[in-house]
C-alpha cells in the first residue's frame, strides 16, 4: 500500500453541509478495498486562481490515504464522472527513507 494525497475541488453551487457526504460517498472506493483514510481535511470555499466551467470559486478538501494504486485508480475515475466535483489532482506521497549507514 502507498499513501497520497488528494486535492478535490467541489463545485462552488453546493452547499457546504453536503460536502462532508460527498467527500465520504467517494472515499468508500478505498476502506471497500482495505485501504485507510488518514486525515480529511475540508478547507472550505476559496477564490480561484482561473476560472473553471466558468466558475471562479470552489470548495477544496484535502485527502490523505493509504492505498493500493489500483483503487485511488478507480476513486479518482469515480470522482471524475462525478458533475459536483470540478477537479481532483492525486500526489503519491514519498515513503520517509531510513538514513542508515552500514
Amino acid at each position: 500500500m502507498r499513501k497520497y494525497e488528494i486535492m478535490v475541488l467541489i463545485d462552488s453551487d453546493v452547499d457546504e453541509r453536503q460536502v462532508p457526504a460527498l467527500v465520504e460517498k467517494h472515499l468508500e472506493v478505498i476502506t471497500k478495498d482495505g485501504g485507510t483514510v488518514d486525515n480529511t481535511d475540508i478547507w472550505g470555499r476559496r477564490r480561484l486562481a482561473y476560472d473553471i466551467n466558468k466558475k471562479s470559486e470552489a470548495i477544496y478538501a484535502v485527502l490523505q490515504v493509504t492505498a493500493e494504486p489500483a483503487s485511488v485508480k478507480e476513486m479518482d475515475r469515480l470522482m471524475s464522472i462525478d458533475e459536483r466535483v470540478v477537479r481532483t489532482k492525486v500526489l503519491r506521497l514519498e515513503e520517509p527513507k531510513d538514513n542508515k549507514e552500514d
